[in-house]
């Protein structure tokens, strides 16, 4: 069985610091033999979500199309004054769409959880509001999650880590929602 991870993350930023931890999240799912697929920056730009509203632009139909499909899902979200950022937000207000489904929401598939921040506070925080975002999807969480201080730990250019540690906890994510994937398959 091929898993399917969809990433969703980043900030309006190209290959921010956030979109660049997503990238190794699901570098470790793809070790894990998963497909994945990237969400990020510019593919996130949506309408303010409103049900009211059914019509979808391009974007939006992609991502909840990519979510109907996905067997597991890693959100990465910077911590904008402690919570998740309004792109990342909007975003998961989408996954709504997904109410009629025979798969309700985000049931039945493991979320990795990852936020970055300048500084402890936010970056738990965020951490903490991803995690019960994805409890109100009906996800369940890794049991690992990440809240990385981008003041002590930076990602280069080429996207590489400068904390080894941060770099195998966000594979170990990517691996835990392919795992859990496959354990839900059998």
């Amino acid at each position: 069985m091929t898993v399917s991870v969809v990433g969703i993350g980043g900030s309006l930023r190209a290959d921010s610091q956030s979109e660049r931890a997503l990238r190794i999240a699901l570098a470790g799912a793809a070790e894990a033999g998963a497909k994945t697929t990237a969400l990020t920056g510019a593919d996130i730009v949506l309408p303010f979500y409103d049900p009211a509203v059914p019509d979808r632009t391009d974007a939006a139909r992609r991502l909840v199309d990519e979510l109907r499909e996905a067997d597991g899902v890693i959100l990465v979200s910077p911590g904008y004054h402690g919570t998740i950022s309004g792109l990342v937000k909007n975003a998961l207000d989408y996954v709504e769409d997904l109410r009629t489904d025979e798969r309700v929401y985000l049931e039945g598939r493991a979320v990795g959880c990852v936020s970055t921040a300048a500084g402890w506070q936010a970056a738990v925080g965020t951490l903490t509001a991803l995690r019960s975002v994805v409890h109100a999807l009906r996800g369940w969480p890794t049991p690992l999650g990440a809240a990385v201080n981008s003041i002590g730990t930076t990602f280069d250019e080429a996207g590489e880590c400068s904390d080894p540690g941060v770099s195998t906890t966000l594979r170990t994510i990517g691996l835990q929602v392919v795992e859990f994937a496959l354990a839900r398959a059998r």
